[in-house]
């Protein structure tokens, strides 16, 4: 991937006159520009006022009206010049500044003249849309953190750290912002003199919000594992392999086993998919990072687009982690149709395939999907995922299984007094999140009942009481499983 200063060096030849950096990084960003600038000499803009690097052009308090109207009244003092305008986003509504920042980008081949807004808000009018192109501000890279972790040490007369722990540390900060670092750590050693492994709680924390504040990604709390699924055996042990590599990349790498991509679990709604994305993220010991597509979809032109990108590059920024897309067949619903909508979704659904076809990082995809038979076909294709698995009702096996896991979380002492085989016999065409709510109904009864434990015939009434997913949607159900057998989807179970 290429880096933030490469891509700057390219654009700036190229001649493009609007290059939007999102981030509140304003310091480094500027730095960056201006290594990569060389010779050509910067003018900046905030609402603190106005000032080139010649000395030339210097006043305090001039707003950014009053800032362009003084280019455009003689326009060769843009001549080999860069603008960089912070804090530009509050006047983007203004009709008489989008007008002037038009025509500076108009005239801007002509005067090798070049602008960089730095915002850390996306926000772009749709007259500049044509003349903008966004990029990002680098996240730090693994041994970028170790320098910036150890040059801390120094300045702060602190231990360096062993060179396991460093390792452990940088990969937890991954995703997080120079400033953050230090601040954690200054945090670290402040609290108790040292920083230590009890100091990676703080740094999920600060990721957390870090992923809270996009507003596109949610972090998931970690409770259930692979343990807490009944059966799904192929599936769990497929994960487990992938577990293996997750644990030790470069080792696995240097034997020639490729990143590892992601999982499309498809199938039956209450049967575990969503369980499966939960319990990948605990196995692998990484964060769960779910994507809300309607949280992409934004007001102006090309925002939902950058949304996406910006989610792309956070989850590849916190990477290791999982990247959870629930419903897939909902968050492409459109593609390739006509209409406005369905245009959005078409550009999103390129973006992604493009990002899954290409990707190495280690953000491992976990999407999960009720019907197939509405995803595209250019998703379903060999090496966009690296398995389909198909999800299934649950077979006798797993049906006591499941019953198990439930009545041990809720009554754990009374789960040798009840006769799960029977419970068994009458769940066929039963689902999980079926089995699981009549052991719910059934605890809730003997309680109401005032008994002092649970029996098999409470949970027998809650059976009683309740009509399965199989009976329920019956013909929606065969049909969708006969699509899996007969396009051959490995199965979740065997």
């Amino acid at each position: 991937m290429e880096s933030l200063a490469t891509k700057l060096d390219i654009y700036f030849k190229a001649g493009l006159p609007i290059l939007f950096l999102h981030t509140f990084e304003e310091t480094k960003a500027i730095n960056v520009i201006r290594t990569v600038a060389g010779q050509r000499d910067l003018m900046e803009w905030s609402a603190l006022g106005f000032r080139s690097d010649d000395g030339n052009v210097e006043f305090e308090e001039f707003d950014l009206l009053t800032t362009l109207n003084l280019l455009l009244a003689d326009t060769d003092v843009l001549k080999n010049k860069i603008l960089i305008l912070r804090d530009a986003h509050y006047y983007f509504k203004v009709p008489e500044i989008i007008a002037r920042l038009k025509y500076l980008a108009q005239i801007a081949g002509k005067k090798n003249f070049n602008m960089v807004v730095i915002s850390p808000v996306m926000e772009i009018p749709k007259e500049l849309n044509y003349f903008i192109s966004v990029l990002y501000l680098d996240f730090l890279s693994i041994d970028e953190i170790q320098d910036l972790i150890n040059a801390f040490c120094d300045e702060h007369n602190s231990p360096r750290l062993d060179s396991g722990f460093l390792q452990e540390l940088a990969v937890n900060f991954k995703g997080l912002s120079e400033y953050e670092i230090k601040s954690i750590l200054g945090i670290a050693l402040s609290d108790d003199g040292v920083i230590d492994k009890s100091d990676l709680d703080m740094i999920f924390g600060q990721k957390q919000q870090l992923i809270q504040k996009s507003g596109i990604l949610e972090m998931v709390p970690l409770k259930e594992g692979l343990e807490d699924i009944g059966g799904l055996e192929s599936l769990k042990s497929w994960l487990q392999r992938k577990q293996k590599i997750f644990k030790d990349i470069r080792k696995a790498k240097q034997f020639g086993v490729g990143i590892p991509k992601g999982v499309l679990i498809a199938g039956m709604p209450g049967c575990g998919k969503s369980l499966n994305a939960k319990a990948a993220a605990k196995l692998f010991g990484v964060p769960l990072l779910r994507l809300d597509m309607g949280r992409l979809m934004g007001k102006y032109v090309g925002e939902s687009e950058a949304n996406m990108r910006k989610a792309i590059v956070l989850a590849e920024a916190i990477s290791p982690c999982v990247l959870w897309i629930d419903e897939l067949e909902k968050s492409f619903a459109g593609v390739g149709g006509e209409g406005a909508g369905n245009d959005i979704s078409t550009r999103l659904f390129g973006t992604f395939l493009t990002w899954l076809q290409e990707k190495d990082s280690l953000a491992f995809v976990v999407a999960t999907a009720n019907n197939i038979v509405k995803l595209p076909p250019e998703l379903l294709r060999k090496g966009r995922f690296d398995e389909i698995f198909y999800v299934g009702l649950p077979n006798e096996a797993e049906r006591k299984k499941i019953f198990s896991i439930h009545i041990k979380k809720r009554r754990p002492n009374d789960l040798k007094n009840i006769n799960v085989d029977k419970l068994v016999k009458l769940t066929k065409g039963y689902s999980g999140a079926d089995i699981e709510g009549v052991v719910r109904d059934g605890v809730e009864e003997a309680f109401a009942k005032g008994k002092s434990c649970l029996d098999t015939e409470d949970i027998i009434l809650a059976i009683n009481n309740t009509h399965s997913l199989s009976e329920i949607m019956k013909d929606s159900l065969d049909a969708i499983s006969k699509v899996y057998h007969d396009r051959k989807f490995k199965n979740a179970s065997v």
